[in-house]
């Protein structure tokens, strides 16, 4: 007699048949997943009851494929269903949302069925026209049929069994792309990707193709293969895996071929239970910095996974850690959405960013060379991190950058530039630029190193918006070389003020050729050889002015600049002796000059043809 399902679940089965749900391999998982379930019953049922004599190593889930009917069976030997239980797990779907889901499908498409409602055997239908489930309980003389071609309903009836256990056939849907689902190697490839840790060998018949002697035609045998390692790398003791073997499976997992610099294995108890087996790359993918680059950590529950790339279990400013984690606290059937709100997965999250963390300072403490490696491939994700958080995770993070120095060109930490500050020095000087030998060669540069002040050479581009963020560190602030910063004494200071006093009809009449492209002109005492330079005030620099007018949008920004003159260099004579002799001739000097401290700074000039036709009439007097 057909059976029919109820409202809720009827309404669900018929989007399960018609699922556009891209993912439909997925069935297999659900599937294995039960069986083991279901063995996992039977197994801890036999440990209290001594009347049940199987052994572990008497389970098995067996998949066989027909061709021909267009066939696929899972059978397991475990506990096993009655009448009841049958009508029970499969008359009826999980709890009800199909009218929620149903209104979800209207407004996306590609929604994620398997999870949102714990449907995992009716994933079954959306690869197959019908499924037959034969299951005899292990404490039972009758077995039963369930059978289904979807949502007119189902049949229940007696039937035979020899073996307690279940056994799932699912006739294929027609059409190409269900075709495959008969194919060893994509069943093969299913096992492996979602199953391989399940701990019950999953057997299949494998067919074997051999080249007959002195001839070029094959022969062909079956035999039985278990498709699954069973037992996860990660939940083997730590002492008995060696590094070649976390390579091995970092390579295998993760596609990489260099080995990881570091690896992170660890397991918790306590409020949530997990483990993690996390790998730091020594290089960055190809796709690491576009918007292609999908972060995230492998999730298994109970070493089923359950999602490819958790996205929840890493900061961005980590996203170039690769691993996975395995936990029993979290449902097989969980969404993301669920996910975003799981308690237990916020703590695995937050512990695992702590854990990272504290894996990168001591690489930074205890293998310098290797963390420097890391640093040139992934530094410039934890510099992002500071600056796009705004500043809140300065302390997680601060720690763990490096900068050049003008000391040895070599890479150093902040905590280690302040480990060799002098006496009295209040400020932690940068510059900016493109590369360490053009920052060693800018004017402002010079004054301070002449000071025997260290200098934090900024070659990235975000640099200099990730110090503006920091602000300070352990009290000290950064300071541009580039900006309007003060080095001179007291005597010195005044000295410059007379001389400037002295001068500013000289520079009122350089300052109105430039029109508003300066906000001053003065001398300076921060040049030694050079001539001239810009410096900027304010909060925009002449590195910010370069960085964010690169970028291929509308907005356009311009630092306010002063330009100075070297009292000691005799371009600072000549301008005072042209003032008196040759006021438009004053303004061809002041034009170069300005077009000169521009292209020291990397900054475009608007009037080249201008310049190079001032300076050759200056070259041919």
């Amino acid at each position: 007699m057909k059976k029919q399902f109820k409202a809720e679940s009827k309404k669900l089965l018929d989007l399960m048949i018609n699922s556009i749900y891209t993912n439909k391999e997925i069935f297999l998982r659900e599937l294995i997943s039960n069986a083991s379930d279901a063995i996992d019953k039977l197994y801890y049922l036999s440990l209290t009851n001594k009347e049940i004599k199987v052994k572990k190593s008497d389970f098995k889930i067996t998949l066989a494929v027909d061709k021909e009917s267009r066939t696929l069976t899972i059978t397991d030997n475990g506990i096993g269903m009655n009448q009841e239980e049958l009508e029970e797990n499969l008359g009826t779907i999980a709890k009800s949302g199909s009218s929620l889901f149903k209104e979800e499908m209207e407004k996306k498409k590609n929604i994620d069925i398997i999870g949102q409602f714990g449907v995992g055997f009716y994933s079954s239908f959306m690869v197959a026209s019908s499924v037959k489930v034969t299951s005899k309980k292990f404490d039972s003389d009758k077995s039963y049929t369930w059978e289904s071609s979807g949502v007119d309903g189902y049949q229940m009836k007696e039937t035979e069994k020899d073996t307690i256990g279940t056994e799932i056939i699912l006739t294929l849907k027609e059409g190409e792309e269900y075709d495959e689902f008969l194919e060893e190697y994509k069943l093969r490839e299913i096992v492996k990707k979602y199953s391989d840790y399940i701990s019950y060998p999953i057997t299949m018949m494998v067919t074997h193709r051999h080249k007959k002697d002195n001839s070029d035609e094959y022969e062909e045998h079956k035999e039985e293969e278990t498709l699954n390692s069973m037992v996860p790398l990660w939940k083997k003791d730590k002492k008995n895996i060696k590094e070649e073997d976390y390579q091995q499976f970092y390579h295998d997992k993760f596609f990489d071929y260099e080995d990881s610099l570091q690896t992170i294995h660890s397991t918790v108890e306590g409020k949530c239970t997990y483990t993690t087996l996390l790998y730091i790359p020594s290089h960055a993918p190809y796709d690491f910095y576009t918007k292609e680059y999908e972060k995230g950590l492998q999730l298994y529950a109970n070493g089923v996974l359950i999602m490819d790339k958790c996205k929840e279990l890493l900061p961005d400013y980590f996203s170039f850690v690769k691993g996975l984690v395995d936990t029993s606290d979290l449902s097989l059937n969980i969404s993301r959405e669920m996910l975003q709100q799981d308690k237990n997965l916020g703590l695995i999250a937050s512990n695992i960013e702590k854990k990272i963390q504290k894996e990168l300072i001591s690489m930074l403490e205890n293998d310098r060379e290797k963390y420097e490696k890391f640093f040139q491939a992934f530094g410039m994700q934890l510099k992002f991190g500071i600056y796009n958080s705004y500043g809140m995770k300065k302390e997680e993070l601060q720690d763990l950058l490096l900068f050049h120095s003008s000391q040895d060109k070599k890479f150093i930490t902040l905590k280690e530039y302040l480990s060799r500050m002098k006496d009295k020095q209040d400020k932690i000087y940068y510059a900016c630029g493109e590369t360490i030998d053009k920052i060693d060669l800018l004017p402002q540069v010079e004054q301070v190193k002449e000071k025997g002040y260290e200098v934090l050479y900024l070659t990235d581009y975000v640099d200099e918006f990730v110090m503006q963020v920091l602000n300070e560190y352990e009290g000290k602030k950064f300071a541009n070389v580039s900006s309007d910063i003060d080095l001179d004494s007291e005597d010195e200071k005044k000295a410059l003020e007379k001389k400037n006093e002295q001068l500013k009809d000289v520079f009122a009449v350089m300052k109105e050729t430039l029109k508003d492209e300066i906000s001053d002109i003065r001398l300076t005492h921060r040049l030694k050889n050079h001539p001239v330079c810009l410096v900027s005030k304010g909060n925009v620099s002449l590195e910010m002015e370069k960085v964010i007018n690169a970028m291929p949008t509308d907005e356009k920004i311009k630092a306010e600049t002063i330009l100075e003159i070297n009292e000691n260099h005799e371009i600072s004579k000549k301008i005072e002796k042209l003032y008196k002799e040759d006021k438009k001739e004053l303004e061809k000097y002041t034009k170069i000059l300005y077009a000169q401290a521009r292209l020291i700074e990397g900054l475009p000039i608007e009037n080249p043809t201008e310049i190079s036709n001032l300076v050759c009439e200056l070259l041919a007097k």
